[in-house]
């Protein structure tokens, strides 16, 4: 079942799932701002618009924020020379973003055949219906949660896609939220995690903490099984030694984990105050987010045995 999201913590996802945050900025409040950029303006390129692999290439999204990193990763993967491609989290509804990426693919001369999201928040599903009738074709969009379908058939657990000749696995990895899935790519070796694992940061959980523990160590044993060469993330740039990124999410979250343990032991009883001991040294912007994330790990230790 999925869990009800805090009032404040949907608003930050439904803005980051928009061009909203443009107009905001013009009257000099953007509430989801990324602390690290100096002008918190949307829009800004980097190395990671661009970035991939021989059949996936990412489109960056221009919606910057603490909640979305750099902005959101469109992904477009095709085999060479194919004329189809798919096209993994179309970003938010921005008509610009979802145009630009349109506008790739015919400049490649190859056209969308099917549309994959690797789960239902706002920055990455909220353009996927709009991009579906901008690329034509009666073009579905694919999704665990039927709720972000377009179509009738849905995604999960041991799905392989093959639309123009592509092989992309697929595996439910809950825990960023309950209907969160990782793509294999393994022509190329490739990782797609959405939100489970990000080029840099650690993500906030929706989900449950044992659930998102249990993803990361399946998705650290598949990656070594399947010698994974790099791993496509749904916010910052690619991760070219998926298992020592992935070692880093597990120690991070045990040794989080672990300072949650001794600062409830020395008295804390809320998340707020758990954050305020845990997190003292972090930007205090990022500490409602962090809030979120305290909270499950404070599920996760009252429902352990």
């Amino acid at each position: 079942m999925t869990r009800r999201v805090p009032w404040s913590r949907a608003v930050m996802w439904r803005l980051a799932g928009t061009s909203v945050l443009r107009h905001l900025e013009t009257l000099g409040w953007n509430p989801v701002r990324h602390p690290d950029r100096a002008s918190g303006r949307m829009g800004d390129m980097s190395e990671i618009d661009g970035m991939g692999t021989e059949r996936a290439t990412c489109v960056l999204a221009p919606n910057p924020s603490a909640m979305t990193l750099d902005g959101t990763n469109t992904w477009i993967i095709g085999e060479p020379g194919a004329e189809e491609v798919v096209v993994v989290d179309p970003g938010p509804k921005d008509g610009k973003h979802l145009r630009r990426v349109a506008d790739v693919i015919a400049g490649q001369g190859r056209r969308v055949g099917l549309v994959l999201l690797t789960h239902g928040h706002p920055d990455h599903s909220a353009g996927a219906a709009r991009f579906a009738e901008i690329a034509g074709g009666g073009v579905k969009v694919r999704a665990l949660d039927p709720r972000h379908r377009l179509g009738d058939e849905g995604l999960g657990e041991g799905d392989v896609v093959t639309t123009g000749g592509l092989e992309l696995r697929i595996m439910e990895t809950p825990g960023h939220s309950d209907d969160s899935l990782t793509f294999w790519l393994p022509a190329d070796r490739a990782v797609l995690t959405g939100d489970t694992v990000l080029g840099y940061g650690t993500t906030v959980l929706e989900g449950k903490l044992g659930d998102y523990l249990s993803s990361l160590d399946r998705l650290r044993t598949f990656s070594a099984d399947r010698e994974a060469a790099v791993i496509l993330p749904g916010h910052g740039p690619k991760l070219d030694d998926p298992l020592a990124a992935l070692d880093h999410y597990i120690d991070h979250r045990r040794e989080r984990l672990a300072q949650v343990e001794a600062a409830v032991a020395g008295g804390a009883r809320t998340a707020r105050e758990v954050v305020e001991i845990v997190y003292a040294d972090v930007d205090r912007t990022l500490w409602p987010a962090a809030e979120w994330s305290v909270q499950s790990q404070l599920d996760y230790l009252n429902e352990r045995p």
